[in-house]
């Protein structure tokens, strides 16, 4: 009969669909939580979120995968009901708003970083981790300035301007933090997933 401590260290840990399940409903709640922790920036129809902070790291610690599976899921919660997106609301017209493109650059930013991490896994190189989140995170503001120019009629000008420059100190901020707390966490995650394949 396996010992409590033997189901906790070993079976659970190398459950291959558990794990991942796990992993993958932890940032789908993370960024969940990171949208109700926002700041306005009227008359900008964008505020500042945590969000951003989650999608990255989520494609650095899951890898391209699993990363990008949970931002989808992430949005289909949110798509299909869940008061998950920023301001408490919930429904597929929310991803037609102004936000609409940045959240749909959320599942292409933890790829592209997951893609990165992946083929140096284990890395922990402050300056390559940072550089593959800030690779992930400009696919957001590209996505969403796109947005903002072709479903708002913004020029580009002003869609740069509305969409991008407000939010360059906290980008930085959030890149560094993320990029640090990843080398904190790496390890430990890296060998939860290794375990769970």
């Amino acid at each position: 009969m396996y010992s409590i401590n033997y189901i906790l260290n070993y079976e659970l840990i190398n459950s291959k669909g558990l794990t991942r399940s796990i992993l993958v409903t932890a940032f789908v709640m993370a960024t969940a939580f990171g949208a109700y922790l926002r700041i306005p920036i009227p008359p900008n129809p964008v505020p500042i979120t945590l969000q951003t902070f989650f999608v990255v790291l989520s494609g650095a610690v899951l890898g391209r995968k699993m990363g990008s599976l949970a931002q989808v899921s992430y949005l289909m919660s949110g798509a299909l009901g869940m008061p998950i997106f920023q301001g408490y609301s919930a429904g597929i017209s929310h991803l037609a708003g102004p936000t609409g493109g940045y959240l749909v650059g959320f599942a292409t930013a933890s790829f592209i970083t997951g893609i990165l991490m992946d083929t140096r896994r284990g890395t922990r190189n402050f300056l390559y981790i940072l550089l593959a989140m800030s690779a992930g995170l400009l696919a957001i503001y590209i996505c969403g300035i796109s947005w903002l120019i072709i479903g708002y009629k913004f020029s580009f000008t002003k869609a740069v301007f509305m969409g991008l420059i407000p939010f360059i100190p906290g980008m930085l901020v959030k890149l560094l933090l993320a990029s640090w707390v990843y080398l904190k966490i790496g390890s430990r995650t890296d060998s939860l997933i290794k375990n769970g394949q």
